[in-house]
């Protein structure tokens, strides 16, 4: 068993144990990262059951994302990308028809090593990855220029609101960079890409390629909105 000393400490003063084994809910076009939130609604049978069985015991649920053709085996095991990121169920509202509306709470990455188990929804066996040093930081001019490219993102997008109001808030790298990335609609792949990356650095320097690359992407200007 995994324990994440940091993962939820201003929920109560108990380290959350992670386990070594997980329930998996791949899907198709969501990619979790550590420190946000995620909201979801379970409608499937197997994962209704995924849910109480999580909420009857360590609360945890492993978000990954699906291969492409997934589509064909679908009510199956289609094919998973095996780094994911673990959630903590902090809230499960149960509905009278049988389905949940839940919120998961991202904590750690990992690395899926095998798939266990003979339940309906898939199990995985995980390692998580190394926690982050409280001394890595980012360069203050990377910092600077991701906030830069992500202010100008946010007046082209009227969508931008929760990112806007999020950025207001004084957070730590590690809060921003696992924010922006998860947060920006970049594609399942690209996000995929920044989940990733070996360190927080180099997760800041794809975001900011990324943000680089979607500049050009606006068809009213030639130059971009940067």
């Amino acid at each position: 068993m995994y324990v994440s000393p940091n993962a939820g400490a201003g929920d109560n003063l108990e380290p959350i144990v992670i386990p070594s084994v997980i329930p998996l809910f791949p899907l198709p076009n969501v990619v979790f990262f550590p420190q946000t939130y995620l909201p979801l609604h379970v409608f499937e049978s197997r994962y209704r059951q995924m849910v109480r069985d999580a909420a009857a015991s360590h609360r945890m649920i492993g978000m990954v994302l699906l291969k492409e053709g997934w589509e064909s085996e679908y009510e199956g095991r289609p094919p998973i990308f095996p780094v994911g990121a673990v959630g903590r169920m902090v809230a499960v509202q149960s509905l009278s028809d049988g389905r949940f509306n839940i919120l998961l709470q991202g904590l750690r990455r990992f690395e899926l090593q095998d798939e266990v188990g003979l339940e309906a929804y898939r199990q995985g066996k995980i390692t998580l990855t190394e926690v982050a040093q409280p001394e890595t930081k980012l360069l203050p001019e990377l910092r600077a220029e991701i906030l830069k490219m992500v202010g100008s993102f946010l007046l082209s997008h009227e969508d931008g609101l929760a990112l806007a109001n999020f950025l207001k808030q004084p957070v730590d790298d590690e809060t921003l960079v696992h924010n922006l990335s998860f947060g920006i609609d970049f594609t399942p792949l690209e996000k995929q890409f920044l989940l990733e990356a070996e360190s927080l650095v180099q997760q800041a320097r794809r975001l900011l390629d990324l943000l680089q690359f979607k500049r050009y992407e606006r068809p009213d200007s030639p130059a971009g909105w940067g």
